[in-house]
């Protein structure tokens, strides 16, 4: 399957001036000419620095201003007309997953056949803690997160009136004992932040997957975080061609200068 090039850009909200500041910040990555914009499923921002086996938290995780993601996605849905609209990634355990899978169908009418249901295992505990949902521990949570892709399947096949279109499923994550088999399963966008060797080694792993689950692989987009353009092209040799750019606020807005970088990228490979 040959698939255009994409990109999309993720708005941290925490940290954000305000929640207009939040919402402009949509408006012009449509206007640029993003083809997804997402949020992410948090309810604290997560305080984090990235290191080459992942991401590390700070010792300090400080309250600043936020806004929930899935609230914000149906505002989304009705102020854009364009771009895709998810959630990079809804943490499973934080919602009945039958209840997550209508939440996603009512935004895809709302859009008008736009959105991206982004799922992942959750990892961050201020998280579970501060609202009251049991952290448990990484075996629990990947249960959790194989039980709530079958529900979400099922529910997704009986909701009446059912989405607009095939609502895509997008999978965070690269653990290979878990997540990988649910991405071969249940993924239509694999996204992950692997560098590329990691990256060619674990796809071959989706491959496989996909083939045991009796799924064409090549009916899984692949997605990664943008890092620039020279990654990008090694990637794009491997089959990743969807791009997010990570966008975090600053004290008075939002930079979008790395969505425009992937931008002209994208054009360039158009």
């Amino acid at each position: 399957m040959t698939r255009p090039v994409r990109v999309g850009v993720h708005l941290w909200p925490g940290g954000a001036p305000d929640y207009a500041a939040w919402r402009a910040a949509v408006l012009r990555a449509e206007d640029l000419g993003a083809d997804a914009v997402f949020g992410y499923d948090h309810f604290h921002l997560p305080a984090v620095r990235r290191v080459p086996t992942g991401v590390v938290l700070e010792p300090v995780q400080p309250d600043v201003v936020h806004f929930e993601g899935w609230t914000a996605l149906a505002s989304w849905a009705e102020i854009t007309t364009r771009t895709e609209l998810g959630l990079l990634v809804t943490g499973i355990g934080y919602r009945n997953p039958d209840l997550l899978a209508d939440m996603a169908r009512t935004v895809d009418h709302i859009s008008g056949g736009r959105v991206i249901l982004g799922v992942g295992a959750g990892y961050y505990e201020k998280d579970y803690s501060v609202y009251g949902w049991d952290y448990g521990t990484v075996r629990s949570r990947m249960d959790l997160f194989a039980d709530g892709l079958r529900r979400i399947e099922h529910r997704l096949e009986h909701l009446v009136p059912q989405p607009l279109r095939p609502i895509p499923v997008l999978v965070g994550g690269a653990g290979e004992r878990r997540t990988l088999p649910l991405v071969g399963r249940y993924a239509d966008i694999w996204h992950s932040t692997l560098d590329v060797e990691t990256f060619r080694r674990k796809n071959d792993l989706v491959k496989e997957y996909a083939r045991a689950s009796g799924r064409d692989e090549g009916a899984i987009e692949r997605a990664c975080t943008w890092t620039g353009a020279t990654r990008a092209g090694e990637l794009l040799a491997e089959g990743v061609t969807l791009y997010v750019a990570e966008v975090k606020p600053t004290g008075t807005g939002y930079d979008l200068t790395p969505l425009r970088e992937a931008l002209a990228w994208r054009d360039s490979h158009a």
